[in-house]
């Protein structure tokens, strides 16, 4: 049997096509569903008419969208982000982010015709496709730079370095050892040598005075 596909269908044809189908196939699944209907002489020259008119929206939109991509030509959209020595981002730059860049440029696009596989995520140069008809891709170059006034990451120390920092605080703070507080009390209690000489000076005195009288 004949039918007019109303919807595109993979490996038998596109929308308003007339194509021969089994009758069960026909009948039992593409008309049911509103795939296709039955072509007969009415159908045809309505469905001939529509493919017309189709295609020629079709065109115009191709037109459209060839006049856009001269808008887009030579366009280039630049990022200033952190970013560590490696050069992988602290972040990312997706499409989202250039759809806002290339507005700010009198670009208006959708995002989801923005064709990035997957978000930038390292410094660099990139060519951007963006798809403004299924007929019409253009390029657009994104420059991701690394931010030059972004403070630079803080010096990490290492587990070792702070356990050798932590001992030698510990070795300045620690008391003196026990030699060297015995020699200290030692030395405190010691007498003088002008008190310890007084008495037997003046015993040696008395005896002198003694043995004079």
């Amino acid at each position: 049997m004949r039918v007019i596909l109303r919807k595109e269908v993979e490996n038998l044809g596109d929308v308003g096509d007339v194509v021969e189908v089994a009758d069960g196939y026909g009948m039992n699944h593409l008309i049911p569903r509103g795939v296709a209907i039955h072509a007969t002489a009415n159908s045809v020259r309505a469905a001939q008419h529509e493919q017309m008119i189709r295609e020629a929206q079709i065109e115009v939109a191709k037109r459209g969208s060839e006049e856009d991509a001269k808008r887009f030509f030579g366009a280039e959209v630049e990022f200033t982000v952190r970013a560590g020595e490696d050069g992988r981002l602290f972040g990312s730059v997706t499409n989202r982010d250039i759809e806002a860049a290339l507005a700010e440029k009198g670009l208006e696009v959708g995002r989801r015709k923005i064709l990035l596989d997957e978000p930038i995520r390292r410094l660099g140069e990139y060519d951007v496709s963006i798809r403004l008809h299924p007929e019409v891709r253009v390029e657009v170059k994104v420059h991701v730079l690394a931010d030059e006034s972004a403070p630079p990451p803080e010096e990490e120390t290492s587990i070792e370095e702070a356990k050798g920092d932590d001992a030698g605080a510990e070795e300045d703070s620690a008391p003196p050892s026990g030699e060297e507080v015995s020699a200290e009390s030692e030395g405190g209690d010691e007498p003088s040598a002008e008190l310890e000489a007084g008495p037997d000076a003046e015993s040696a005195g008395g005896g002198e005075k003694d043995a004079a009288g």
